[in-house]
């Protein structure tokens, strides 16, 4: 069996989509490879000697000890579900060795979910060459800059992959929005490099999606255990994107193992279990991990015998298939049986009961989420009616999909909404920057300020959901993702504040600042618009070019009005 892995990047490479990154011409070996996969390593399985890296492409990439053992250890599908024949899971690993890569400060520690593809027998990677060449056809990739539509040939196919930006929409990915693109007629543009299932995904817990929602959104441990990497890593995903549009700021590993070199900090009890999902198959660590406050326990797939693609994925739980009664006596009709193609056969799995954690077991734990938190917000029974509507009236698995996804965009849109209306009330006036004075200050964020304006402006305007509003918002000022999300907003708003007052500087008249003002002072606005000019490049400020050139020809008027020695310090041949 091979394993097809992805690990952080030891040598320096330029930032993903920065600008002029389409234009430039490839200054290392290997630039174009490295600005879409890191690396692509072999894993062999011996049954005698264990795992071992055996090849790593390109050649030239180097890894630590500590990082191909863990890429070793995570490639294997540690299960007791008996998977068989070929296999796809993810893993994040730790990046070992220092600053290696440009990615966010956040996300510069680990490897942002490393794809894993088992291949059961003697892989043809190797004999045939074909692994070479298809590092070499991505190698001739152009860029991945934000907001383009490109067409990616590897192997005989053509990939028509759509590079997500800021400036889209939450959901937009029809081809009608990118109809002036010359785009080939295929059937999908990708909008993601792995665009998740999530009612597949979600089957076991619908009746309590709100309730993971909300663990979610508060940054809470969360302890996944499900029989195979696979499921785990495709559960613990669909948890983390769940909050979309909002950062999922916490640490999340869809699939870990006893033998992660971080298993002794997950595992003490000393100290509260960190902000992370953790997606794990080994039944030993129920006992271990036993102390984490939210563990949800996913039973075995029930394989159904229909045809269509969804249903070839299986569907899981622990029980047979169970009618609409079983989500809260919703409804007493029979789920349908004979759904057509590409849609989910039969009904949802037996639901998973919300347990106390003292009734957690060790190996013989049943399927459950064990927790004693108690939801803010009342479960939307609407939504989990036309879910169940939709299947028997077989309804396509992305038509249902598309409805999850819709709602869970809906309730954080509303949830965070009213924190963008306060956050932007924060900023000041435009007409209060002037051009020869310190731009004002970002006033601070309030949050019993903000807890009374919700009377007015809250997420009950926006969400028909009824709950404790008050406290979620309360809670989550203690979350990580609050933290995450200020952070990144202010950020924002001292970078507007800094474009702001550099356009407010190009558009005064600065012939006449300087009639009256001594060469230290005319030096001293030389430097500092030149230090501007570095941020508003470095930083990537909401600036025009225009702007950019004014501010220019405003450091040459400044210089020419200086002596000729000032002239030649400032401006050395």
């Amino acid at each position: 069996m091979d394993a097809l892995s992805r690990a952080e990047p030891r040598r320096a490479r330029g930032r993903l989509g920065a600008q002029s990154a389409e234009a430039r011409a490839p200054a290392v070996p290997w630039a174009r490879f490295s600005a879409w996969l890191e690396c692509v390593c072999v894993v062999t399985f011996d049954l005698e000697l264990g795992q071992a890296l055996e090849l790593v492409y390109p050649s030239d990439f180097r890894l630590t000890d500590k990082e191909k053992s863990s890429i070793c250890y995570l490639s294997f599908p540690d299960s007791h579900s008996g998977c068989l024949g070929d296999t796809q899971f993810s893993f994040r690993i730790r990046q070992c060795g220092g600053q290696r890569s440009p990615w966010p400060a956040d996300d510069r520690h680990y490897d942002s979910g490393a794809p894993v593809s088992l291949q059961a027998g003697e892989g043809q990677l190797r004999e045939e060459g074909l692994l070479p060449e298809v590092c070499s056809e991505i190698d001739q990739w152009p860029a991945p800059v934000p907001g383009r539509t490109l067409n990616l040939p590897v192997v005989g196919v053509v990939l028509q992959v759509h590079i997500p930006s800021r400036a889209d929409k939450p959901e937009s990915t029809s081809l009608k929005q990118r109809g002036h693109e010359n785009l080939l007629p295929a059937p999908l543009v990708l909008s993601s490099v792995h665009e998740l299932d999530l009612f597949r995904c979600f089957q076991p817990v619908l009746a309590h999606v709100q309730t993971l929602w909300e663990l979610m959104l508060l940054g809470e441990p969360l302890l996944v255990l499900a029989p195979s990497p696979t499921v785990s890593s495709e559960m613990v995903l669909a948890l983390t994107r769940c909050l979309q549009p909002l950062k999922f700021c916490c640490d999340y590993r869809p699939y870990f193992t006893i033998h992660d070199s971080e298993f002794k900090e997950f595992a003490t009890r000393t100290q509260a279990p960190p902000n992370v999902v953790l997606g794990v198959t080994n039944p030993f660590l129920i006992k271990t991990l036993q102390h984490w406050p939210h563990i949800l326990r996913i039973g075995e797939p029930k394989m159904s015998g229909e045809a269509g693609p969804a249903s070839a994925q299986g569907s899981w739980g622990d029980g047979p298939r169970h009618s609409e009664a079983t989500l809260g006596g919703l409804g007493s009709e029979p789920a349908a049986q004979t759904p057509g193609r590409g849609c989910l056969a039969g009904g949802l799995p037996k639901q998973v009961k919300l347990k106390k954690p003292s009734r957690l077991k060790t190996l013989d734990t049943k399927p459950g989420l064990y927790t004693t938190y108690t939801a803010h917000l009342h479960r939307d029974k609407a939504l989990l009616t036309r879910l169940l509507r939709g299947l028997r009236r077989g309804r396509p698995a992305d038509t249902l999909t598309t409805l999850l996804r819709g709602h869970l965009l809906e309730l954080t849109q509303s949830f965070v909404i009213p924190l963008e209306h306060y956050m932007a009330g924060l900023m000041p006036l435009q007409k209060s920057v002037a051009p020869w004075k310190t731009p004002p200050q970002i006033r601070p964020f309030h949050q019993d300020d903000f807890l009374r304006s919700l009377e007015c402006t809250g997420p009950q305007l926006t969400c028909v959901l009824k709950g404790d509003w008050l406290g979620l918002y309360r809670r989550f000022f203690k979350s990580p993702h609050f933290d995450g999300w200020y952070r990144q907003r202010r950020r924002e708003m001292a970078h507007k504040l800094e474009a702001l007052h550099l356009e407010a500087i190009c558009e005064a008249d600065i012939e006449t600042w300087m009639k009256d003002k001594s060469e230290v002072e005319v030096v001293d606005l030389v430097l500092k618009l030149r230090e501007k000019l570095v941020r508003a490049q470095s930083h990537q400020l909401p600036v025009k070019e225009e702007t950019l050139q004014r501010a220019r020809l405003h450091i040459e008027t400044a210089i020419g009005s200086l002596p000729k020695d000032l002239q030649a310090v400032l401006c050395p041949p």
